[in-house]
Formats: C-alpha cells, structure tokens, sequence
C-alpha cells in the first residue's frame, strides 16, 4: 500500500506548477535539443547529444516522481478549524528559554520542508516535540547542538 503524502495546499500547487513547467516547456526543449545534436552527425562522439540524452533521463526520472507524489498526496486544509493546538499545516512561534529570542515555523511534510524558508517538517525533531502542544507549552527538543528548551509563544493558521 503506498504511503499517503501530506501537504498544503501552497505545497500541492508547487509540484504540481513544476511538473506542468516539465511536461510543457523542459521536456520539449530536451527533445529539441537531441534532435539538433542528432544533425551534427557520429552520436558516439558527440557529447552534445549524450549531455541532451543525459537530461532527458533526468526530466523523464523527475515527472514520473512528481506524478507519483501527487497522486498519493493528500492536501491538508485548516479553513474554518479552531486552532488551539499545533498541528500539521500551522505556524508555531517558538521563544527559545535561554536567550528569549523567537522564531516562527510551518509545520508541513517532508515534501515541503525548506528551512530556509521556515518550513520544517512535521518528522524533524522540533516538529515532533511541538505535535499536539498549546501556546505556552515547553518543549525540550534535541537538536545537533544538544537540547534546547521553547515555550511555544503562539499558534496560527
């Protein structure tokens, strides 16, 4: 049985708009571009096509997982539910007890995990600690510098 994929509804509009751009505009340029190194002549010694035929793979690899993905996910949606506790899909802001100092995350699935743009997942360590807690809960989490104490200052769909 294949797992279901948790996402939001911004994560599912992201695969889906990538493999779209992949079906309609990468994988016809990948066509075009065998075809022309095809024209120059001797395929085994031209790294032209072998490069075209190389990301050919690769496009091909990438909308096979992408249509898999989508196909086993399921989008989550918050509209109109009472958010008193964090869950998937939610913003939690975090007060770190040491320092004081605050950060805010979404809690999404692996698929949409991006700290950078701080989203993290709801299998990392700090989304696992703050699963199911309320605002000014603590949580001890353990993280590669060692273990940190947050009190969960708010919560927000």
């Amino acid at each position: 049985m294949s797992e279901i994929i948790p996402l939001t509804a911004s994560g599912y509009q992201k695969l889906e708009n990538e493999l779209n751009d992949l079906k309609s505009n990468v994988r016809p340029q990948v066509i075009a571009a065998i075809a022309a190194a095809r024209a120059h002549g001797d395929l085994k010694e031209n790294a032209e096509y072998h490069a075209a035929k190389e990301k050919q793979a690769f496009v091909e690899g990438r909308i096979s997982l992408l249509e898999d993905q989508l196909a086993r996910s399921k989008v989550i949606n918050l509209d109109g539910e009472k958010i008193d506790r964090v869950k998937f899909g939610t913003f939690v802001t975090l007060e770190e007890g040491e320092s004081g100092t605050t950060k805010t995350y979404q809690l999404v699935g692996d698929l949409e995990a991006d700290i950078n743009a701080n989203k993290i997942s709801i299998n990392s360590p700090i989304g696992k600690a703050v699963l199911g807690k309320s605002v000014d809960d603590e949580v001890d989490v353990v993280v590669p510098k060692g273990r940190v104490l947050y009190t969960i200052a708010a919560i927000t769909a």
